[in-house]
């Protein structure tokens, strides 16, 4: 390759780095509005997530777009082309979480319309958890930190545990009260979005440890998640 051609290759990298990097930083800050709309009881700043969502959605195609790019123009090897591959992988997951996001504002504009019951500091709890795994896997992939992606790999049962103990309390609200089984249905929507969140980290944190030491982790993951025969169907993106 020419010097002019090194470097050019190098700029579109970079450039496909820094879409990953500000997409990843939307992510976050949709998530972490989702779950402050919740906890604060609001309505504008749901809606304001809600209205947010299509700007993830365009980073991706963007991202997709500088992977095809690069790899029809350049032909990436090794580790070039596993940089390539997992930014298509990390916009895939990205997305993903602003879709949960959204969702999770959509829910919030029902929550807020009802009486204040104490579980919300509950999911206030799991959402920071999860917004701190994906802070860090996002740190991770920035400073290609092998080792980082493995420590958010292997906590992810935190949010699980959190997630079960909050699915138990609120079976335990309907049970209680079957008045409440409509907003605590709306809350395990919530907490089960949440927990996903904390899944797409992980998978993140995957790809990252593949694309710094061509290696894989372990197969199983270590999961926490008790209530999958009994949990509540997962949303979709609508």
């Amino acid at each position: 390759m020419s010097e002019h051609t090194v470097k050019a290759f190098g700029e579109q990298l970079e450039a496909l780095s820094s879409s990953i990097a500000q997409m990843g930083g939307l992510a976050e800050a949709q998530l972490a509005d989702a779950v402050e709309a919740i906890a604060r009881r609001d309505t504008a700043l749901a809606e304001r997530v809600i209205a947010g969502d299509p700007r993830i959605d365009q980073l991706q195609q963007t991202v997709e777009d500088q992977a095809l790019k690069l790899l029809a123009l350049r032909q990436p090897m090794a580790v070039d082309l596993r940089d390539t591959l997992a930014a298509i992988k990390i916009a895939s997951e990205l997305e993903r979480i602003g879709d949960l996001a959204k969702n999770i504002g959509k829910r919030a504009l029902v929550l807020n319309r009802e009486p204040p019951i104490r579980l919300t500091q509950s999911l206030g709890r799991m959402g920071r958890a999860a917004l701190s795994q994906l802070k860090l896997v996002l740190d991770a992939y920035s400073d290609r930190d092998a080792a980082g992606a493995e420590a958010v790999w292997r906590a992810d049962g935190e949010i699980d545990e959190i997630y079960n103990s909050l699915f138990r309390e609120l079976l335990t609200y309907m049970m209680e009260d079957p008045r409440t089984i409509g907003l605590c249905a709306h809350m395990l929507f919530v907490a089960k979005n949440i927990e996903r969140s904390g899944d797409h980290a992980t998978n993140i944190a995957e790809v990252v440890y593949h694309m710094v030491t061509g290696g894989h982790l372990a197969a199983e993951r270590p999961k926490a998640d008790v209530t999958s025969s009994t949990t509540i169907p997962f949303e979709r993106k609508s």
